[in-house]
């Protein structure tokens, strides 16, 4: 193993001494013009200039060129009336009184999109050469807005004259994403939470969201198929399916929630360590697993000082083999990967832990041994507090490409504070099932 400083696309990334393999990384920029989506004029006349957040999944398709990527942007420029008085200034904060949950959604016609990058590493940098973006069944783009929900517990968005905006059972919150062979798309859902298949041109085909919310989404213009666990229902807002991975033969989906549950209230969402990872027979249409994933503690988040157990999250999976996963698990600045497998874990679908009236809830169940259940064993792979100091934060996608190495890409959230969009691509952290990521 060697120390190693690689200075790249001006990032400055040091790598330690490890047991493991080196790990080697190239960082990757862009100035694409497809990058940039609108300039706002904010109360009081303060402007910003918005970019595409497009970083809020990564997925490469086998069969595709080695060095090309999908990636899937979320609902939109949006931010609390909490975060406004920093943002946008004083004279936000009269627009948000009365207004219980208020959330600002400075360009409300922004569509969910899904983006293919060209990956450039002998440049060190990317472009974005197709957007795709998401639309109903009929083919009307469908904007990153709250669905009207009553199940799940739900915000309320203003704009920046403070009107409150229509609820609409279309809207999507767009975070995991993969392509199949076919051309079209599964995407993880987090306010739902749900999860869609997408047409090759954005269409929304099918939409499945838990078993209580059918009424919610009654007015959808798509198929809406009302089978997941109603406890999912519990999710805490913000908090909900923000990952998506398929199998190598592409007959099974995998999902997770990015937190635990507010289950049975958001006091034991702030406190659990357990969430859920669920597996989906595409051809059958239903779940067939459903299994515990235990998050770290907070003080292992080497650039956090945060101490609540609420601040670590999922925010992306990735296939690495048949029943083998790699799982994004970050706070605000540190990500880390994690390879699981659910081979010996146990398998909790259908059991009383998907009963609203249990308990203690399995979210209240942080000492996981005293409810026989084996959660998913877990493998660090990656950290970039140890293996690159300089990442940029809030890595939310990860891809396979052609090679076996990965492209991070982070969600720069429409550069609402100025950050920027990266891809990192990182050589040595895993191997995998070659059927991952070459055509079989």
């Amino acid at each position: 193993m060697r120390n190693r400083i690689l200075a790249a696309a001006g990032f400055i990334f040091t790598l330690a001494a490890r047991p493991a393999a080196a790990i080697d990384i190239t960082a990757l920029t862009s100035d694409d013009p497809l990058n940039g989506w609108r300039t706002v004029t904010y109360p009081g006349g303060k402007t910003a200039d918005y970019t595409a957040g497009i970083g809020s999944a990564a997925y490469r398709h086998p069969g595709d060129p080695g060095d090309i990527i999908y990636t899937l942007s979320d609902r939109g420029p949006n931010f609390t009336c909490g975060d406004a008085a920093k943002i946008v200034g004083e004279a936000s904060q009269p627009l948000c009184k009365g207004v219980a949950g208020a959330r600002f959604y400075p360009t409300p016609d922004y569509s969910p999109s899904i983006y293919r990058l060209v990956l450039d590493r002998t440049h060190g940098t990317f472009a974005v050469k197709d957007v795709i973006a998401l639309k109903t069944a009929s083919g009307v783009p469908v904007s990153g807005l709250l669905n009207p929900q009553t199940a799940a517990k739900t915000d309320t968005a203003i704009d920046l004259a403070g009107s409150t905006l229509a609820y609409d059972p279309n809207t999507v919150d767009a975070e995991g994403l993969v392509k199949l062979s076919d051309g079209s798309f599964w995407i993880g859902e987090e306010m739902g939470p749900s999860i869609l298949h997408v047409a090759a041109d954005g269409r929304i085909v099918e939409r499945f969201v838990p078993a209580d919310a059918a009424a919610d989404y009654k007015d959808a213009d798509t198929r809406i198929v009302a089978s997941l666990p109603a406890i999912l229902s519990k999710r805490q807002p913000n908090r909900g399916i923000e990952s998506m991975a398929v199998s190598p033969d592409e007959r099974y989906l995998y999902f997770i929630l990015q937190n635990p549950l507010a289950n049975p209230d958001a006091k034991a969402y702030t406190a659990a360590r357990n969430t859920r990872l669920f597996k989906f027979d595409r051809a059958a249409g239903k779940l067939v697993g459903e299994y515990v994933y235990q998050l770290d503690t907070p003080e292992t988040f080497g650039f956090d000082t945060t101490k609540s157990q609420s601040a670590p999250r999922i925010s992306e999976l990735t296939a690495l083999g048949a029943d083998r996963l790699l799982v994004l698990e970050r706070t605000d600045k540190t990500t880390k990967l994690h390879e699981i497998t659910l081979s010996g874990a146990t398998n909790i679908l259908g059991s009383k832990w998907d009963d609203a009236a249990t308990s203690p809830t399995l979210e209240q169940s942080n000492e996981i041994a005293a409810t026989g259940i084996v959660p998913v064993p877990k493998t660090p792979r990656f950290d970039t507090f140890r293996d690159a100091k300089a990442a940029p934060v809030k890595i939310e996608g990860v891809a396979l490409l052609g090679d076996g190495s990965l492209a991070l890409i982070n969600d720069n959230d429409f550069g609402i504070t100025g950050e920027t969009t990266g891809v990192l691509i990182v050589e040595g952290a895993v191997t995998a099932d070659p059927t991952a990521y070459k055509r079989p």
